[in-house]
C-alpha cells in the first residue's frame, strides 16, 4: 500500500492553487463572443488594468459570463469562478474569506484581491440580496456592476435599472403603455447607505477617470463597488461605433454623473461645461424612438425632470467638494 506525499495530502483550494500561478499578461484576452461595440470589455480591461495585486473573482450568469466562457473556452487570464445569477457577492465573499483564515494560518503570503461582476439583472434585482449581506458583513472586495439597464442576456427584458419610457420586451410602447413605468433604481445610493468605504458611478466613455476609480475599489480596506454604465448594441439600439458616444452623452446631460463617495464623502469627478437636454441623449437610442412622435412630450419633461432633481441632489451632496 503506497503512502500519498506530503503534497498530495494537502487540501484542495482555489486560492492555494493560485499560489502557484503566475501572473498573465492578458487577464481578458480577444477572441471572447461579446457583441461587436460592447461596453463590458472596455469596462473589464480598464477595472483589471488598475488591479494592484492578482485577481480572483466571480461572475455572475449574464451577458459576460455566457459570452467569454463558451466550453471549451476561456477569455479569462485570472482564477474565475461563475455562480448562480444573484449570488455572485456572497461567493466572492466566500473566497475572501477563506483566503483571510489562509493568511492567519500561514499558509498563504501572497497579496491577493477579490473582483465580483454582474450586470443589473444580477445586481439591482436577483443579486441584491447577497450584495447587500457582503457589504453589510465587512468582506474586502470589488463589485462590478455593468449596467446595460435591462435584463440583455435573456432578450432585453426590464430590470429595476431600465429608465423611464424605454423599450424593453416587457415594456413594449403602444396603447397601454409608452415603455417602462417608472424611474430607475438609485442602487449607487443604496451602495452608500451601507457605509462601505468606497462607492462610484463611472462610464467607458472616461477612460481614465474609470481606471482612477478601479484603482481606488482596489485600496480601499474594505467592500467597494462601482457603478459602471454600460451601452448595449442591441439592447438600446444604436450602431457598434457609437458606444463611446453613448456614453459621453449620458454624463453629458447628467443622467450617469461621475462622482464617487471616499468614506462617506461625495465628490464629483467630471462637471459638463454645459449640461445638455437629456433628449439628446434619448434620440440616439432607437428604444426611446417612440418617445419623439409628438405624443409623449409630457413623459419626455417628466424624464428631464429627474435628471435635473437627481443632479441637484448630488451637487448638494458634494458641498462645493
Amino acid at each position: 500500500m503506497t503512502t500519498p506525499s506530503p503534497e498530495a495530502s494537502k487540501p484542495w483550494s482555489p486560492v492555494a492553487l493560485h499560489e502557484q500561478r503566475e501572473p498573465t499578461d492578458a487577464p481578458f484576452t480577444s477572441g471572447h463572443r461579446l457583441c461587436a461595440g460592447c461596453g463590458a470589455s472596455i469596462i473589464i480591461r480598464a477595472v483589471l488594468s488598475a488591479a494592484d495585486a492578482p485577481v480572483v473573482m466571480a461572475n455572475a450568469t449574464g451577458c459576460v459570463e455566457v459570452a467569454t466562457t463558451v466550453y471549451p473556452y476561456s477569455t479569462w487570464g485570472v482564477p474565475w469562478i461563475h455562480s448562480a445569477f444573484g449570488n455572485a457577492a456572497s461567493t466572492i465573499a466566500g473566497v475572501e474569506a477563506a483566503y483571510r483564515a489562509f493568511r492567519r494560518r500561514g499558509r498563504l503570503t501572497r497579496e491577493l484581491r477579490f473582483l465580483a461582476l454582474g450586470g443589473d439583472g444580477g445586481t439591482y434585482d436577483i443579486g441584491l440580496q447577497a450584495l447587500s449581506g457582503a457589504f453589510e458583513r465587512g468582506h474586502r472586495f470589488v463589485y462590478i456592476c455593468y449596467d446595460n439597464e435591462a435584463y440583455m442576456n435573456t432578450g432585453y427584458q426590464r430590470s429595476s435599472a431600465t429608465p423611464l419610457g424605454a423599450w424593453t420586451t416587457t415594456t413594449p410602447p403602444g396603447k397601454v403603455m409608452a415603455g417602462k413605468r417608472g424611474h430607475r433604481k438609485d442602487l449607487s445610493g443604496i451602495a452608500v447607505a451601507h457605509n462601505i468605504p468606497y462607492v462610484a458611478q463611472a462610464s467607458p466613455s472616461h477612460y481614465h477617470d474609470l481606471v482612477k476609480k478601479a484603482r481606488k475599489a482596489f485600496e480601499a480596506a474594505g467592500p467597494a463597488f462601482l457603478n459602471i454604465l454600460c451601452p448595449c448594441v442591441p439592447g438600446w439600439k444604436y450602431e457598434a461605433d457609437e458606444t463611446v458616444t453613448q456614453g459621453t452623452l449620458a454624463v453629458e446631460t447628467c443622467y450617469w454623473p461621475l462622482y464617487e463617495v471616499v468614506d462617506g464623502r461625495t465628490r464629483l469627478t467630471y462637471r459638463p461645461e454645459r449640461k445638455l437636454p437629456v433628449a439628446e441623449w434619448l434620440k440616439t437610442q432607437g428604444r426611446f424612438k417612440h418617445l419623439f412622435d409628438g405624443a409623449h412630450d409630457e413623459l419626455l419633461a417628466e424624464f428631464q425632470a429627474q435628471v435635473d432633481r437627481d443632479w441637484e441632489a448630488l451637487l448638494r451632496r458634494c458641498d462645493g467638494r
